[in-house]
């Protein structure tokens, strides 16, 4: 005689789809290079001019310890294909700009400014804003002079440092982005 399965085992327990840790830690050659480990994969990354930091602060240079939510994904669609992604996302914009102006109530938020001069622009002329993943910095709450701006985006040549985000090449994201689960966090060690 068979066995009867309980309904309560028979359900399917929900599991988060895709990826939902990455891991940054830096080089033990150059504080200002490092790797980002998504799943079984190792990506060379560029990281702020400091380094790693645990007291970050607008304008540092470092690159925050911390666990970072990935926010949403930015990207500039005249340049690239609609990423695939279940985090939130949207095409810069030209008057897009984030605002690092520690003394403006918009501190580390996304804004819209007239073409032109802004804190830092989003539409930039080389490519390291062509894809940017929001990372989930001083911004519950915003405490003014904490730092702002910190994304995970497009490397120059060679990884030079950043100003204090996670940097990686294009196809890095080409492969990561579809695998993240919808509430992903970057950890920095």
């Amino acid at each position: 005689m068979r066995k009867r399965e309980s309904p309560i085992t028979s359900w399917s327990v929900h599991k988060p789809r895709g990826l939902t840790r990455l891991r940054v830690f830096a080089s033990v050659r150059d504080r200002s290079k490092g790797f980002l480990v998504a799943g079984g994969a190792v990506f060379p990354c560029a990281l702020g001019r400091s380094g790693i930091v645990v007291l970050k602060r607008e304008g540092d240079g470092g690159t925050p310890r911390a666990a970072l939510p990935l926010r949403s994904v930015l990207y500039r669609k005249a340049r690239l294909p609609r990423p695939r992604t279940l985090l939130p996302l949207r095409a810069i914009t030209a008057r897009d700009a984030w605002c690092d102006d520690a003394g403006d109530r918009r501190y580390n938020r996304l804004i819209a400014r007239p073409p032109g001069a802004a804190e830092e622009r989003l539409q930039r002329d080389d490519h390291l804003y062509d894809v940017i993943v929001e990372l989930g910095w001083n911004d519950a709450p915003v405490i003014r002079g904490r730092g702002s701006a910190i994304f995970w985006h497009l490397a120059r040549s060679g990884f030079t440092p950043t100003a204090g985000c996670v940097a990686v090449e294009g196809h890095v994201f080409a492969k990561v982005l579809p695998r993240l689960a919808r509430h992903c966090v970057l950890v920095v060690r």
